[in-house]
């Protein structure tokens, strides 16, 4: 029976039909439903009971990964929160006590920036002088007031999603414990001997006046001005005794070319304005350079004849087209043990540069482009520096000092230490090109050095934060070091044998090792950033955020000896707790912190800690915390015998920021990480694939969708997704997702229409339950087995599309098709509707459940409909066990034959119905021809007219007629459509020779007419 039959000209039999009753609407009313049920979760105290439900489970604890408490949440916040819910939901329905603690990082320059900008600048009003103690403290608590405004507004935003978590006391990291406990893992690292304030060119923002970790920059397109710049050579140095720079004990060749007077070494570079700041040139002993002498060049030409030019033999060409050179020769070559010798003079040498500067090897430099010459200045890139200070013993030896100036300053401005440049600026304070590049450009050619000079379109470092350009300056910074040893106990790594030194960085190393990476491309990629990781900068020269709060004696070398003291610590940290970092700003907090100490000559440090230092140290005042965390209290993970996991769970961008910084911060203070599990998601974009923007017009606001939608739309949508590659969304997209949603509510509202019916007194074996219902049931106990491991897998994907298949396919377009006219019309006592009852109620209830952390608005409010006697929410329920019990192949097996049957009979019946030879499927009658003895054999005992949702059938053994419906998949069956012959059942609308046999009910078929006698005698009215 596939419809609900009209009312009969002879009687109206409505009454007596089993006919779908619920209060589950067909319209989901989302966005109005869904706040009601979150008031609903509140009143039960969802969140309590699931805590008293779970102790003494194995915990399986998702650590939040702080959002920034800064302006609603938008798409990327959606996703990833989601994400996050569905893992806890569905750890803790697979058994564990799986317990979310919301967070927020709320320190740092944007909350800063807006507070200036909104306080001070839009109202005219001068920015505080940080000098001035009230001043400071004043100014934070603005921060700290507006952090806390948005930390309210994200955790109601957040809660609409349908997440479940502990939002009455979540993490943040502006609490005075937590900012207390973060100067604590910051003392650990000075006790350790890896703290140390160094001077190291940095990423510096000029805009925002700080320095950057890798974390915070991004590469854009920028236009740079190129330089080809001539270093005169200045001395060769032969014999021994003369020896400036490399191995002392390598011998020099007997003979070597000798180089004319006036040569030059020629370097390439895209920031003509860090030349000030050249202290060596790089080479390779990989590259073959040669001399070349200028020939021909115009008049007027930089590049003049004669010039004698030292140049990469692959490059040479490419520079003497830059240099306009119209005519050139090779003159000999220059051997690598001979640039290792060599020394130059400074191009500007004469204007107050006037020192030598060596030639070094390194294995950064190479011959795709440039000269073959790296231009070397060690305050203004990493390499450069790495390589000044690796040959720091050497340079010692020649009388060359390693001092690195400080010829940029925070302003971007020249200092006194590039002379004849000061007070130019690089950028200016919007981040725009200043007058740097040209002053540096016209003071070479005044002195005759610039050879050439262009223009670079390239990828240059920005602040992800500012979008403007970055520089390289040289700062003194507080760092933790990578390569320091912090004991002398060697890291062993398993399975090699292979012993290494106990640093940061190979406890990091081998850390990764050992986690599981959800996708497992996470670990290649984490180990790559922390195998060449520099040392960790942790300082910022900024008001609102954690001090480092350490004191400082100078020393005569310009580093800084740290104070350790633990009862100055112990001090500092009490403070904290009580008053919040706060107490360091405050007037007198030197005196009170040092105490008997405050007449000796210690510094107390100003400079703050990195946001990523504050958000790594998250899992020691949460995860470690009983007294604040309660309910995170006594984990004990795997790696210490116990049974705990605990996640981590951010954007593919995290490898470089919270899950490094967390990884270090708890490497370096407690030797190993401080997850277990580290899964990942991409980025959102729009349904073009374009990176969503508010000027382009193509983002996608969480709370339109909800108002429009609701969340379970959105949850849908993050579930259906391959979350660990970017994601697309857009109208479009949304409108598929709703059409998966509508036909799962679609069925879920038919089961609990049926399960009206149902009583459990009377529930069926599934051993005495007809083949149709096994075989659902053998289906549910495959899609146990799926979803189960999906969701140990986080696979939600498969969730999704497993779950949509087998409710549209398998169930709504197959079993509750067939099934209607035996739920709606069979007898009150009929067994087959009793079984089918019972099958329909284990499906309901697998199926609310798996669908529960996806779809937790719907499938709750249908729970409550389903099962008003049991939890009060599907959330407190375990996903269902012993499923796998139903498989049943041999018995799937029989019935793909006969589905496959059914298939032909169905395209039949299309034909047919298009040829409007019939309507209603009950109008046919199908001769069903088969040939192929083995499918024969399997459909004696089925009811085809049944399966296939017809009046009658007949199948005949043999060959069919030429004119026979046929599919090529399906060899061996034809099938015939003929016209159902009798009289049509006026409950049932089937056509049979018997309508009539009954001479009570003489307009419905003997099945109807005892199902009509058994309704009468329960009291109801029948055929009025």
């Amino acid at each position: 029976m596939s419809e609900k039959p009209q009312k009969s000209d002879v009687a109206d039999y409505s009454k007596t039909l089993f006919l779908p009753q619920t209060e589950f609407p067909m319209r989901a009313g989302l966005p109005q439903r869904e706040p009601e049920i979150l008031k609903t979760w509140d009143q039960i105290g969802l969140y309590r009971r699931l805590r008293e439900q779970a102790a003494g489970r194995a915990k399986f604890v998702l650590h939040d990964g702080p959002p920034y408490a800064n302006g609603n949440i938008h798409i990327g916040h959606a996703l990833n929160k989601i994400l996050k819910d569905v893992v806890t939901k569905s750890q803790q329905m697979l058994g564990f006590d799986s317990n979310y603690v919301p967070g927020w990082d709320c320190h740092g320059l944007p909350i800063e920036w807006k507070i200036e900008e909104e306080n001070y600048r839009s109202k005219g009003k001068t920015k505080p002088d940080f000098r001035d103690s009230a001043a400071m403290v004043a100014f934070r608590k603005e921060c700290r007031a507006y952090a806390r405004h948005w930390l309210n507004v994200q955790r109601e935003e957040f809660k609409r999603l349908g997440i479940i978590g502990d939002w009455d006391h979540p993490y943040a990291t502006m609490s005075y414990p937590a900012e207390a406990q973060i100067a604590r893992e910051l003392m650990k690292f000075a006790a350790n001997g890896t703290l140390y304030r160094g001077s190291k060119p940095v990423m510096w923002s000029v805009v925002e006046k700080t320095a950057l970790a890798e974390a915070e920059v991004e590469y854009e397109d920028f236009t740079s001005d190129t330089v080809w710049v001539k270093f005169p050579v200045a001395h060769i140095p032969y014999g021994p005794s003369a020896r400036r720079l490399g191995p002392p004990n390598e011998p020099y060749p007997e003979m070597r070319p000798m180089l004319p007077e006036g040569a030059s070494v020629v370097i390439w570079t895209t920031t003509p304005w860090t030349l000030p700041g050249n202290r060596a040139i790089s080479y390779s002993s990989k590259i073959s350079y040669g001399l070349y002498r200028v020939t021909d060049a115009p008049v007027d030409n930089w590049a003049k004849v004669g010039d004698l030019l030292i140049l990469s033999d692959k490059l040479a060409s490419d520079v003497f087209k830059q240099a306009k050179v119209a005519g050139f020769e090779r003159m000999l070559d220059v051997p690598s043990s001979m640039l290792n010798d060599m020394t130059c003079a400074h191009p500007l040498r004469g204007r107050g540069y006037d020192f030598i500067v060596p030639l070094l090897e390194g294995d950064h430099v190479t011959d795709d482009t440039g000269t073959g010459f790296v231009h070397t200045a060690p305050g203004h890139g990493r390499e450069d520096f790495d390589i000044w200070m690796e040959n720091k013993s050497l340079l010692d030896a020649g009388k060359i000092s390693t001092t690195i100036p400080y010829t940029v300053d925070e302003n971007g401005a020249f200092t006194e230490h590039a002379p004849g440049f000061t007070g130019r600026r690089v950028l200016n304070d919007k981040g725009e090109k200043g007058d740097a590049n040209e002053a540096v450009i016209k003071a070479l050619i005044d002195v005759g050095m610039l050879l050439a000079r262009g223009r670079l379109k390239h990828q240059y470092p920005h602040s992800w934060r500012s979008k403007k350009p970055v520089i390289f300056r040289n700062t003194p910074q507080w760092f933790i070091a990578m390569d320091q040893p912090i004991t002398t106990n060697p890291i062993r790594w398993e399975g090699s044998g292979v012993a290494s030194s106990d640093t940061l960085r190979n406890r990091a190393l081998k850390a990764i090792s050992v986690t599981q990476w959800v996708p497992p491309s996470g670990q290649n990629r984490i180990n790559g950033m922390i195998t060449s990781k520099p040392d960790w900068v942790i300082s910022r020269q900024r008001a609102w955020g954690v001090p480092i709060a350490v004191f400082v004696r100078e020393k005569g070398d310009g580093s800084a000896e740290i104070l350790q003291d633990e009862a100055v610590n112990a001090r500092i940290a009490e403070a904290f707790e009580q008053e919040g970092a706060d107490a360091w700003y405050m007037d007198g907090a030197r005196e009170r912190f040092l105490g008997s100490r405050a007449n000796e000559e210690w510094k107390k440090v100003d400079d703050i800690c990195d946001v990523w230092f504050d958000s790594g140290s998250t899992h020691a005042f949460v995860l470690e915390d009983p007294v604040h965390f309660p309910g995170l209290a006594g984990i004990k993970r795997k790696v210490d015998g116990g049974e705990d996991t605990v996640m981590y769970l951010e954007g593919s961008d995290q490898h470089r920021g919270w899950f490094q910084s967390s990884l270090l911060e708890s490497c370096g203070t407690r030797g190993r990480a401080p997850f277990d599990v580290v899964l990942t998601h991409g980025f959102t974009l729009d349904e073009n694939g374009r990176k969503m923007s508010k000027s382009i017009g193509n983002t996608v606001e969480p709370q339109k969708v909800i108002a429009q939608s609701g969340a379970d739309i959105l949850r849908l949508w993050v579930c259906a997704t391959d979350y660990a590659d970017d994601q697309r969304i857009g109208p479009e997209i949304l409108k598929n997702t709703i059409e998966t949603y509508r036909k799962l509510r679609n069925s879920i509202r038919w089961m609990l229409g049926t399960l009206h019916h149902f009583r459990r007194g009377e529930a069926v074996a599934p051993a005495e339950m007809p083949e149709l219902e096994r075989l659902m049931l053998h289906q549910l106990g495959q899609q146990a087995v799926i979803v189960r491991q999906a969701y140990a897998e986080f696979d939600y994907k498969t969730v999704v599309a497993s779950l949509s298949a087998f409710m549209n396919t398998e169930l709504s377009a197959f079993y509750f098709d067939i099934r209607k006219d035996t739920l709606y019309c069979d007898p009150p006592s009929s067994v087959a509707r009793k079984a089918a009852l019972t099958a329909i109620d284990i499906i309901c209830d697998a199926v609310l459940k798996w669908l529960a952390p996806v779809m937790s608005f719907t499938t709750d409010e249908a729970w409550r409909l389903y099962r008003p006697d049991a939890e009060p929410s599907v959330h407190l329920t375990l996903f269902p066990d012993g499923l796998e019990s139903f498989r049943d192949d041999k018995l799937a097996a029989k019935w793909e034959t006969i589905r496959n049957v059914r298939r032909v009979v169905t395209g039949a019946l299309e034909v047919e119905r298009a040829a409007k030879n019939i309507g209603s499927s009950l109008e046919a009658s199908p001769i069903i021809y088969v040939s192929d003895r083995a499918i024969l054999a399997k459909l004696f005992d089925v009811d085809l007219a049944e399966i296939c949702i017809t009046s009658n059938y007949e199948v005949r053994e043999g060959e069919a007629p030429p004119g026979a419906f046929r599919l090529n998949e399906v060899p061996g069956v034809a099938v015939v459509i003929e016209k159902a012959v009798g009289k049509k059942c006026a409950r049932s609308w089937k056509i049979s020779l018997d309508v009539g046999d009954d001479p009570e009910y003489p307009d419905v078929s003997p099945r109807d007419a005892q199902a009509l006698r058994e309704w009468k005698a329960l009291g109801v009215t029948v055929g009025s």
